[in-house]
């Protein structure tokens, strides 16, 4: 005779994975731009990737005669560049050419691993007269998604591609807040590199998967400088486009730029010039705060993606659950546990902006 026994139901902890990432998506932004890389388990905690430099380009940076990591014509030389690059593939009658190769270049950034955790009691559990267990599963995919943000934020803003509101060359100098000024230079930047309009983003859902969206620069950027991005010439607001979906938070477009808004890419409080007369925000009313906001063309950077349900490693123990920690089974515990990690590939495709965000009377 076979004994009965009790199994956990399956796809009880999948459906609770589903739950986190339904919670976090909503809010992601930067987590869902860029390579999304998904890593497997048993790989090692070194995220390494690869990319080619392009022909006559060189690892070290510009020079006199040699064009730099991004670059496809060289810097410092007179006359006609591009004739040049055109003579260097000239073929002579019956002249086999010197077969060239390619130099990658590998970048690495260590895997770090990121936690929450709530817990509650049995009375709570069993008497409350609110799921708190559920509201905590809400937490816990809100505090994730604040997490990665934060890790791809600060990736990005290492780049050493920075772009100054006010025409300076530092944080103390920005002056003023967005103008079309700026975000052309950016623009002409990532174009005169080569840099590519962004065509891709992590799906939503629960699966590790990517979707087409309408080509464009993405600028991605605080809440507070909404209203100033709005009077900028051209503004066109998302609810008016011709065709295509807008992104999630996507407030509209200024030529070939598409803006993403979310509260989560914080200023850096009084870190510019005097407020004066300037018109911008303040913390404390003696310098500015500086918003940086990140400018980005295709793969620019990569992010190892939570995403899927091999990304995440939840815990959801309910009260009755016994062991010698817990003799009586008084205690449940909601939380998460995940592993992050996002490098800038390609600075010459990526830019930091730095601004001001107007007073508002």
């Amino acid at each position: 005779m076979t004994m009965q026994t009790y199994a956990l139901t399956p796809g009880r902890i999948n459906r609770f994975k589903g739950r986190i990432l339904k919670r976090a998506e909503p809010v992601m932004v930067l987590s869902t731009a860029g390579r999304q890389v998904e890593m497997t388990k048993n790989s090692g905690d070194i995220y390494i990737s690869r990319r080619y430099l392009p022909y006559n380009a060189t690892a070290a940076g510009p020079s006199a005669t040699l064009s730099g990591p991004n670059q496809f014509f060289g810097n410092g030389s007179a006359g006609d560049r591009g004739n040049a690059y055109l003579q260097l593939h000239a073929t002579q009658e019956g002249v086999t050419p010197t077969p060239d190769n390619v130099t990658p270049m590998d970048f690495q950034v260590v895997m770090q691993q990121y936690s929450c955790l709530y817990g509650f009691t049995d009375k709570t559990y069993n008497l409350y007269e609110d799921d708190i267990p559920a509201e905590m599963t809400k937490m816990v995919g809100e505090r994730m998604t604040l997490v990665n943000e934060q890790v791809v934020y600060g990736a990005l803003k290492a780049s050493t591609n920075y772009f100054y509101a006010g025409g300076g060359t530092t944080l103390a100098s920005v002056n003023t807040f967005i103008t079309i000024g700026l975000i052309r230079r950016i623009v002409r930047g990532l174009m005169a590199n080569h840099g590519g309009m962004v065509t891709s983003v992590l799906k939503a859902g629960p699966n590790y998967a990517t979707e087409a969206v309408a080509p464009g620069f993405f600028i991605y950027i605080h809440t507070d400088c909404e209203p100033d991005i709005r009077d900028l010439p051209g503004f066109i607001p998302a609810e008016k486009y011709a065709t295509g979906t807008p992104m999630a938070n996507e407030i509209g477009k200024v030529e070939r730029l598409r803006f993403i808004t979310s509260p989560d890419l914080p200023a850096r409080q009084d870190s510019g010039a005097a407020v004066g007369a300037t018109g911008c925000l303040s913390t404390t009313g003696t310098s500015i705060d500086i918003y940086q906001f990140i400018v980005m063309a295709e793969d620019a950077f990569s992010q190892v993606a939570v995403k899927g349900l091999k990304a995440l490693d939840p815990t959801f123990i309910p009260p009755g659950v016994k062991d010698k920690n817990d003799p009586l089974g008084q205690r449940g515990y909601v939380g998460c546990a995940w592993w992050k990690a996002a490098q800038v590939e390609n600075n010459s495709w990526v830019a930091v902006g730095n601004c001001g965000a107007r007073v508002l009377s």
